[in-house]
């Protein structure tokens, strides 16, 4: 008899990252933060990231079999810098603060790897504007690396407050409509209008964001 094997959903993302080229570095290793990076999480492991947060991303997004509506990267870029802050990403480049992998309090490593996922998002998602965060941090939620900190459900003063807040609202509208997030990135491919929300859920931003505030 002849046995059909499914490939695990890992192995599958993992197969569909391999369109882009990844590089990570740490210019700050002499450091006390470069140098618990290197002993804590390690430009290989940081690589590894990289390519499950791509794949994990283009899943998200709907994107994992269609390379043609994808944003166009080819390579993703992580540089480990002598800097403040947490992380920025310019273009694909992806500039994590040694500084604050230095003093964080708790597992570095998972820490580093939300970021990273994260980060990878403002790389290949469609999102401009207060969205850009919300998205970005709705990804890093999905992939369960939303740390302890942040906002619960319900919190919050806008729906595009960015960050944990917007992630939330977003989970919210998600959960009305599986793949709302996917749908509304690709809408943002030519441009952004709050007038998309009304147009896949039938309901316009502010209704769904007071009935969101109402649930919890």
């Amino acid at each position: 008899m002849k046995l059909h094997v499914v490939a695990p959903l890992a192995s599958l993302l993992a197969t569909a990252a391999t369109a882009v080229t990844l590089d990570a570095t740490n210019t700050a290793s002499v450091t006390p933060g470069g140098q618990r990076f290197d002993q804590a999480v390690g430009v290989d492991y940081a690589k590894q990231v990289l390519s499950d947060a791509s794949a994990f991303v283009w899943a998200t997004f709907n994107q994992a079999n269609n390379p043609a509506d994808r944003k166009p990267v080819d390579v993703v870029t992580l540089v480990v810098e002598d800097i403040g802050g947490v992380a920025f990403t310019v273009d694909a480049v992806v500039h994590l603060s040694a500084q604050r992998v230095g003093v964080y309090p708790g597992d570095v490593r998972t820490e580093v790897t939300g970021v990273l996922y994260h980060e990878t998002t403002h790389v290949l998602g469609q999102a401009n504007r207060g969205l850009i965060e919300g998205i970005a941090d709705f990804v890093r939620l999905r992939a369960g690396y939303a740390p302890w900190h942040w906002v619960q459900p319900g919190q919050g003063d806008r729906w595009d407050q960015g960050y944990g807040v917007t992630a939330r609202f977003l989970e919210y509208c998600d959960n009305l409509m599986p793949g709302f997030v996917a749908l509304l990135n690709a809408k943002m491919k030519d441009g952004y209008s709050d007038d998309f929300f009304a147009q896949i859920l039938g309901k316009d931003v502010q209704q769904l964001w007071q009935d969101y505030k109402a649930k919890h």
